[in-house]
């Protein structure tokens, strides 16, 4: 048995616990968590859990982690670092049992330790639970401050709901013995048992909770999945051929463990696996009901071969790259993607525009986010240890580079660099998703809006800060489109500043750790009343724009 595992977490690293910063130049939004969780009595969950964090490994890649229960303890395993680098056969031989629930962690509230990997682990009297969390809570401090928590008590709001839980399960547990009483019966018999419901302790909580949550519980008898009433993260269904049920963020993850897609959880659901089948439980007011899927979903965060809406999410990158093609058309040579999210949105815009489609990039797939540099000098040089120019295919072309997005602008800038120095004449940008001008309180590390390119230049200050000839972004409406879900409901504050769930102007990263900063001026701010005309998203330089 792994060291300090059973009824508990496993010891903590004998360094500091943190993971090294990503390199300067990561420029993309940073990820959501993933969260897996397996009902299967008589199946290896421990492995299968294994799997299905490594499909989700693209959503988080600072910690990684899992609970397993046997029906008497839950254990859990979690460090720093990649899901192979936390799990191998030795630390998995001893987690058996029937039910599990894994994590794998990208920070948005609370710091990048040890401490705040997931699962959270809590025991209550004879009850012991685990949760993994996906999303973020915008009233955080609020809750800490109406339970009476010390500062420091908890580091992040996962570990937040997780005392809540408890907090609650204590609080059946006392209103159990003022209704049993704590002594023998008279006869002799023993008095009832403590038997605190850990579903109905995380339906008391959930109202409670504002913000983006997909979340997985367990104790040594059920599994728990719940997503909030916005489903700003996605949550799916899906059952093993050989008997049992699974929870994922992405149907990828289902698929790898052999399980077939049931259905995804709606907003406000929470799904109930356990002996006798999957239950639903409704514990949200119908009038918090409002569909607002993270529209970023479909541009980056998701894998391509993942369903959101019961739409394809490849479909939807090349329907991008289609419909900026028609929104942006511009002559040139060949069309090429960025790797990864960026190349089937090329395709699409090259088989739309006629342009040749061609491969521009070799990317070093052995790179991750958390490359350490020495020097500064090094870390600039980010960009070329993970994509290298093929400078045959590029020589004297005028290219059109289709990405994802553009946060701070420092990855385009050496990237289009880098095209240059190869031997491109021209360099078109194309982004699909609209500019970035807001930042996200939902989950994804978007950064500051003070850090944010679209908020401090217009789309011509950004063209020629990148050195492009010309540059586009998708439309909102374009981009809603490209979804195939139009009528489904989006979030699309981070182009809008319409955040559905009303955020605090204090809130930040280290809300509870006493690290935060006063946020930057406007953030957040009421949206604008002034809709981005199309034509703001356009812009080609004048011949002389060196």
């Amino acid at each position: 048995m792994p060291v300090g595992a059973n009824r508990g977490d496993r010891d903590r690293p004998c360094d500091n616990g943190r993971v090294s910063d990503p390199s300067s130049d990561d420029d993309s939004p940073k990820e959501a968590c993933g969260v897996f969780g397996v009902y299967a009595p008589g199946q290896p969950v421990a492995h299968l859990t294994y799997l299905g964090l490594y499909a989700l490994q693209h959503r988080g890649q600072e910690s990684a982690g899992m609970a397993v229960s046997d029906g008497t303890d839950v254990m859990v395993v979690k460090d720093m670092g990649l899901v192979s680098h936390v799990f191998d056969e030795r630390t998995l031989a001893p987690l058996t049992g029937d039910l599990a629930i894994g994590h794998t962690r990208y920070s948005t509230t609370g710091s990048s330790t040890w401490r705040n990997a997931q699962p959270v682990y809590r025991g209550v009297g004879d009850t012991q639970f685990a949760l993994g969390h996906n999303g973020n809570l915008v009233n955080t401090a609020e809750l800490a401050e109406e339970a009476g928590m010390l500062p420091g008590t908890v580091a992040s709001d996962s570990d937040l709901v997780a005392e809540l839980v408890a907090h609650e399960l204590e609080r059946e547990h006392a209103a159990h013995l003022e209704a049993h009483g704590t002594t023998a019966a008279p006869d002799g018999a023993e008095a009832p048992a403590f038997g605190p419901s850990l579903d109905a302790a995380v339906a008391h909580v959930l109202p409670r909770l504002q913000g983006a949550f997909s979340l997985v519980f367990m104790d040594e008898h059920r599994v728990i999945g719940v997503r909030d009433p916005n489903g700003f993260r996605p949550l799916c269904l899906g059952r093993l051929e050989s008997g049992g049920w699974v929870l994922a963020s992405e149907s990828p993850a289902l698929d790898v463990v052999g399980a077939h897609f049931v259905r995804e959880v709606d907003p406000g659901e929470m799904v109930i696996l356990d002996e006798s089948g999957v239950h639903t439980v409704r514990p949200f007011p119908p009038e918090r009901l409002d569909p607002k899927l993270c529209v970023f979903e479909f541009v980056y965060f998701a894998r391509p071969d993942t369903r959101l809406y019961g739409r394809s999410v490849h479909h939807a990158r090349v329907r991008q790259g289609e419909l900026l093609a028609e929104q942006a058309p511009v002559a040139a040579d060949m069309v090429m993607g960025v790797p990864e999210s960026g190349l089937p949105a090329a395709e699409g815009y090259a088989r739309a525009s006629g342009i040749p489609y061609g491969q521009g990039l070799v990317k070093n797939r052995y790179i991750g986010r958390t490359f350490i540099a020495p020097s500064q000098e090094l870390r600039a040089q980010g960009v070329r240890m993970k994509l290298n120019p093929l400078r045959e295919n590029l020589v004297g072309k005028r290219v059109v580079v289709v990405d994802d997005s553009v946060v701070r602008g420092t990855t385009q800038k050496q990237l289009v660099k880098m095209l240059r120095e190869a031997g491109v004449t021209e360099v078109h940008l194309r982004l699909t998703s609209p500019p970035i001008r807001w930042s996200c309180f939902y989950g994804i590390d978007t950064g500051r809006r003070s850090e944010l390119i679209a908020h401090n230049m217009t789309v011509d200050e950004i063209r020629a800060f990148l050195d492009v000839d010309s540059i586009a972004f998708i439309t909102l409406d374009r981009l809603i489109a490209s979804t195939g879900a139009s009528g489904a409901g989006f979030c699309d504050a981070c182009f809008t500043g319409e955040y559905p769930v009303p955020v605090p102007v204090s809130l930040s990263k280290g809300v509870l750790e006493g690290t935060d900063r006063a946020p930057s001026c406007g953030e957040p701010h009421p949206p604008t009343s002034e809709p981005v005309a199309e034509g703001d998203l356009f812009t080609a330089g004048s011949a002389t724009d060196g």
